[in-house]
Order: structure tokens, then sequence, then C-alpha cells
């Protein structure tokens, strides 16, 4: 059963019709119900929250009947919910009777005002189905509020690129948006985001072979660290139609990145570097790029900024995320980026001064990266190709392959 939020317009919208489609063109034995609740959507926004609880009746009274006359089980039944649609499916779970609960719900940005830091009876929570996961894709604060719900409502909640903004749906498109809508335009970029829940669980249906993987991590900004890249113990699962259905002992927030467009998925990578700053003077600021080449393609440039600086002797960890499968990682080539401006004029000093030759100019020792897959769940160790020369200058590149031991000496990934 899908089931549609707020209306602005009293229509409904066109993603409807497309979840539809996706849904019946998955070559499963089902039957999809559209359920329209627009004369109560379409009015005041807190006037359509109070009808969100009366619809959850009509649906739970419906289901009842279903399986009073044709004998089909409510554990069979999936309710989709977007926005408002979210809660709705919620007391829909909450107000059927009896001791068994609906299937699944699953809430595409279950809607924020009037619903965030409410009690589980006042809004869709894991008690309202046998299983509930959610799509969290705009949290962000939008003229005091945010349209979606932040705090987790399901068994699995998944914050896609954070659950905030969505890649394309940026504000700074707003005036894009101004130029093609005129000033309903303000409304198509909140809405981007919004829907884009809608369009990532399309995309588990129409792309079987591209499905999204999400990690279990505490916040975003640890996940940005790659730290969170782990499968054990349930600590991913698919995001879409296409989720495992297995209960955690708590509700579980799981992070992934995304692309622009469909197909969403991309592949995620942790990548710990260890760095031997050589003069201690002050802090560094680098940046660097990174190309990768596997088996089936090579990710050329990508860049890598480290949140804080380097400061001596430690271990960095970050994410990179490649939006086309690469096959096996057989190499890696690591640059400093920027000019190394003083590097002639050292030359020139050592010419002049001859004993200041033994002296080394500030630069980075990089022996080995580590690198975990997030799809595969690989874990490798690649040692520098020129072994002599490890040290890394500003505007250098240095060759990482394989190490020849990597298999025995494989290190944890926290």
């Amino acid at each position: 059963m899908i089931i549609h939020g707020w209306s602005i317009d009293g229509m409904l919208e066109g993603w409807i019709w497309k979840l539809a489609a996706a849904l019946k063109s998955s070559q499963r034995q089902l039957n999809v119900i559209i359920v329209d609740w627009l004369s109560l959507a379409h009015h005041h926004y807190p006037i359509a929250v109070r009808n969100t609880r009366l619809i959850g009746q009509e649906i739970a009274n419906f289901l009842e009947w279903l399986e009073l006359s044709v004998q089909y089980p409510r554990d069979k039944a999936h309710l989709i919910g977007y926005s408002l649609g979210a809660h709705v499916s919620g007391f829909a779970g909450s107000y059927i009777d009896g001791s068994t609960k609906i299937g699944r719900i699953t809430g595409l940005d279950p809607a924020g005002p009037l619903f965030e830091g409410m009690s589980s009876t006042d809004r869709l929570s894991p008690d309202d189905a046998r299983f509930v996961d959610a799509i969290h894709t705009f949290t962000q604060q939008h003229m005091g509020l945010s349209v979606g719900i932040k705090q987790p409502v399901g068994h699995f909640d998944f914050y896609p690129n954070g659950g905030t903004f969505q890649p394309g749906c940026h504000l700074r498109h707003m005036y894009n948006h101004i130029a093609q809508y005129g000033i309903i335009g303000i409304t198509q970029t909140v809405k981007c985001a919004h829907e884009r829940s809608v369009h990532l669980f399309i995309d588990s249906l129409l792309h079987d072979d591209k499905q999204s993987m999400a990690y279990w991590c505490n916040d975003i900004h640890t996940f940005d660290k790659g730290t969170c890249l782990s499968c054990r113990k349930n600590r991913c699962n698919t995001l879409g139609f296409n989720i495992r259905q297995e209960k955690p002992q708590r509700s579980k927030k799981l992070y992934l990145k995304t692309r622009a467009h469909m197909p969403f998925k991309v592949y995620h990578y942790q990548f710990k570097i260890h760095f031997i700053k050589q003069i201690q003077e002050k802090q560094l600021e680098p940046t660097f790029t990174v190309s990768l080449m596997g088996t089936e393609e090579d990710a050329e440039n990508l860049p890598i900024t480290l949140v804080e600086g380097i400061s001596g002797n430690k271990t960095y960890s970050f994410l990179i995320t490649l939006d086309t499968d690469i096959g096996d990682l057989m190499m890696i080539k690591f640059k400093w980026e920027g000019t190394d401006v003083w590097a002639h004029l050292w030359d020139t000093v050592q010419t002049i001064i001859p004993w200041t030759k033994g002296t080394s100019r500030q630069g980075l020792i990089v022996k080995t990266i580590r690198v975990k897959a997030g799809e595969t769940q690989q874990k490798m160790t690649f040692c520098a190709q020129n072994v002599g020369n490890i040290q890394l200058l500003p505007a250098q590149e240095k060759t990482y392959v394989r190490c020849e031991n990597s298999k025995r000496q494989k290190k944890k990934f926290r």
C-alpha cells in the first residue's frame, strides 16, 4: 500500500505512479493499492497532521476486512508511507485489532514537524509492525523546522549522505529551480531532498544488481572517516525494498553515500594512512589526491582533504566513494597536491652551502596504505613500490602496490 503525504495542490504526485510501476515490474506476486486521502491531506499542515490518525484507523479497518473476507493475512501487508503517510502507516499498525502485527512498514522521509520528539504512540515507531524501516533524506532545518524527522523511528533507520541534504538538491540549486519553476522553485528545492527517499526506494526495485549498502554508525562525521564499514553482527544492510528483515535488539542508524541520480549506488572504501612528519615545527594541512587502479576500471585524481592537520606520527582514516565498480584494487597512486615552490631554492642553497646536503626538507613518510572495501569487506595492505624512496614532498606522487606479505599481516580495521 502506497500512502502519500501532505498535499499542497490537492493532486496525486507523479512519484506515486513511478513507485507503483516499479513494484509491479519487480516480478513478484503482489497487488499494489494506492491510498488516496487527498481530501484530508489538502489542508493547513496542523489539520492534515490531525487527520493522519483517522486515515490510519481506516487502513487498519480495511486490512481487518481483507483478512475476514478473503483470508488475506495482515502480516503479508507492506505499507509504504511518504512524509505524513509514514505516520499514517504507523497509526494503522497501532490501531489494528489483535496481537498479530502488519508485516512491514517503510517510512520514506517521515514528516518532522509536530512529530519530532513525540512519544512512540504519537508517530511511526518499531512497535507498529513486525518490521519497520525508514529512509531519512531531509532532516535539515528549513524555516525553523526540519521537513523530515531526524530521530530513529524503525528497526533500521537509513541516513543517506547524513540525512540532511542530498547530492543535486543543495540550496545553491535553488536559483536554477526558481528560474525553471518561478517562486515555487523554493518548494522544488525542499521537495528534491524530501522526495529523494522515494526515488532511492524505487531505485532498489529497478536495479537489482546495484543495491545500495548502508553501515551502522554513530553519526555522519564518524562515517566520513571510513571507520564504520563493518558488516559483522548485522552492522550493514541493504537500503530499500530488498532489505534484510532481521530485527536488531535495538534500533540501528545506518549511513551511506549516494550519487545525485539513479542508479544511486556508490562503492565505499576506508583508507588508513600512517604519516610520519619529518620536521615537527608546525602543523601541515595538505590536500592529497589518490588514483586507484582496479582489475575492471581505474578511478583517477580523487580528492582527499583531512579533517585535521598532520602534526607528527599518526594514523589517519578517511572515506572514499566510487561511482563505478573497479573490481579488485591492485595499485594506488598517492599525490600531495600543490607546488614545491621552495624546492629549487633549496637545491640552490645546497649548491652554495654543500654541508646542507644531509638536511631533510619538510616532507612526509608514508610506508603503507591500508584499505577496506565496504561492499566486499575485503582488507588490503599496500606498500611503497620504491622502498628506497618513501619520502613524499609537495607536488610529488608515490605508487603503492599490494604488499607481498599482506595476507600474513592482516591488521585489524576499526
